[in-house]
């Protein structure tokens, strides 16, 4: 198996520039960690890492005037003393002198490194074998300025020449919290994140902008629950909260979901959904124990062909379904069950009969909603766990925000909707995102656009309703089927050719991994390590 591969710890935080902000601010005022300290791990932390990638060749930092010009002259002081040759160019209004003993700590993290001039800039990048980004922090906000602008367009041409480029902490000119670039912008081929990934890194453009993404630990204390809104779905967080079967379990108690879904004409749709749930449950073989697929009686045979362990229901005969929905542990409706009078009727129907169960709205559902069935949809949301996977449009439909709104600020959408519904919202998109109703956000950290394909959503969306069922949260089990569904993808290893059904056939490879992955740098420090985006 050649799939793309994704470390990370149990917690991994996904910080704005606010909250990366304010917690270096709380860790050196209230808990005592020196910023000296912060500024010499990270350097060293990062020199690490780059000799791993990189060991051979002359290190040019272009060093800004902040703490992140600082933290470059850490690193290249480190690789210095292990000799390497190194040289530091200031991307700032000073001079090599200055460079040298007007720094941060009186020269301290400079001590040994060479200053190349200003005049000789394009020499010195030419002459490099390794570039480090180490211009704009976390901090700034817009399009870079000059002089450092000037800095950001050298390295991206030198870039072109094919010399890797190792930015620290962000690519320069990359806006921390929305990944956006409103200017010049560094393209790394590598960013080394101190602490955390910040969240502009995770979110396009600012995600094409990171390459490879290596976040190592400095010696932050552990961040309190809510210090940070937003954190990373990775394998060690996945792996921590699957659900599990009890050795004395038998088919009634790991899990009954029912899927409303199909028209006629649309039993592509339906099978989907159903064969996303069993394919959970072969996968796991601990997961659910009993389906049921509530359609049209024209797609019985269809339904019975492509999924024989599913049990068929006639979503017309009224007593049969509600019987269906009385003895299920979760309720997932939507994929191609249209959306016409009848569907809307159906909707109403299993969402008023299924209280207080989970429900989860996909697909068709969603468009309902947004053409105001189950208005106003916050009373659904306040009587039972949902769970709404829209995709940008959909979300637009149903919340009224404009798609080019939602597109530049996606954890904000999905927060605003999540809260307004209250309703956990999976926005999918890359990287997909979950919010819950009180505001905690997950970004996801494996999937590409090999995903792009028609009935991708509704894999998730079975899966999803497995581990409902199986007693996990609405946000818990948007995380796992986001994960595991993108592993698989990932594991499939198909390229643009990946079809919905090469999804279920690798889930039990993906369901089989634990912990927090293969660590392909073997540091220990290393908290992250997640390949660019493709």
């Amino acid at each position: 198996m050649r799939g793309r591969s994704v470390f990370g710890r149990e917690d991994v935080g996904a910080p704005t520039s606010a909250e990366a902000a304010a917690f270096d601010r709380h860790a050196a005022q209230s808990l005592g960690v020196p910023e000296p300290t912060l500024m010499e791990n990270a350097g060293r932390g990062a020199a690490q890492v780059l000799e791993r990638l990189y060991p051979r060749g002359r290190v040019l930092g272009v060093v800004g005037p902040g703490n992140n010009g600082g933290d470059a002259l850490v690193l290249l002081r480190t690789l210095a003393a292990w000799g390497r040759p190194v040289a530091a160019l200031p991307a700032a209004k000073r001079g090599p002198d200055t460079l040298l003993h007007g720094w941060p700590l009186e020269g301290w993290c400079a001590e040994g490194v060479e200053p190349a001039a200003e005049d000789r800039a394009a020499r010195a990048l030419a002459d490099a074998d390794v570039i480090v980004d180490g211009i704009l922090g976390t901090g700034a906000h817009g399009a870079p300025r000059e002089p450092q602008a000037r800095f950001i367009r050298a390295i991206t041409g030198t870039g072109r020449t094919g010399r890797p480029v190792v930015a620290l902490d962000i690519p320069s000119g990359v806006d921390a919290t929305t990944g956006e670039a409103r200017g010049e912008a560094v393209t790394a081929e590598v960013t080394i994140a101190f602490g955390w990934p910040k969240r502009g890194t995770l979110l396009q453009p600012g995600r094409s902008h990171a390459g490879r993404i290596v976040a190592v630990e400095i010696g932050f204390p552990a961040p309190g629950e809510r210090a940070f809104a937003a954190r990373l779905l990775t394998p060690g967080w996945a792996s921590a909260r699957r659900p599990r079967r009890p050795p004395d379990a038998h088919k009634g108690s790991v899990g009954q979901v029912l899927i409303v879904a199909g028209r006629v004409g649309m039993a592509g749709a339906a099978a989907m959904a159903g064969a996303a749930a069993v394919a959970a449950r072969s996968a796991l073989r601990a997961g659910l124990g009993l389906l049921r697929i509530a359609s049209m009686p024209e797609n019985r045979e269809i339904l019975q062909t492509l999924v024989p362990e599913a049990i068929f229901i006639d979503r017309r005969q009224g007593e049969e379904l509600e019987a269906a929905i009385s003895v299920s542990d979760a309720i997932a409706i939507g994929p191609g069950m249209g959306v016409d009078d009848d569907a809307a009727r159906l909707l109403e129907l299993v969402v008023a009969r299924s209280e207080p169960r989970p429900l989860l709205l996909d697909a068709d559902a969603l468009t309902l909603v947004g053409q105001g069935v189950l208005h106003p949809f916050r009373e659904v949301g306040a009587r039972r766990p949902v769970l709404l996977t829209p995709h940008p449009g959909e979300l637009e439909r149903i919340c009224g925000r404009a798609r080019h709104e939602i597109l530049g600020a996606r954890v904000e959408a999905a927060a605003e909707a999540a809260s307004t519904l209250r309703a956990t919202v999976l926005l999918k998109g890359l990287p997909s995102i979950v919010v819950s109703p009180d505001g905690a956000a997950w970004i996801n950290t494996v999937g590409s656009s090999d995903l792009a394909t028609g009935g991708m959503g509704d894999v998730l969306t079975g899966a999803a309703a497995t581990f409902v069922a199986q007693g996990a949260s609405a946000a818990e089990a948007a995380g796992l089927a986001l994960y595991y569904t993108g592993r698989a993808a990932d594991l499939a290893d198909r390229g643009v050719s990946l079809l919905p059904f090469d999804l279920t056939e690798r889930l039990p490879d993906a369901l089989a991994e634990e912990g927090p992955g293969e660590n392909p740098l073997g540091l220990p420090f290393v908290v992250f390590d997640q390949e660019p985006p493709h």
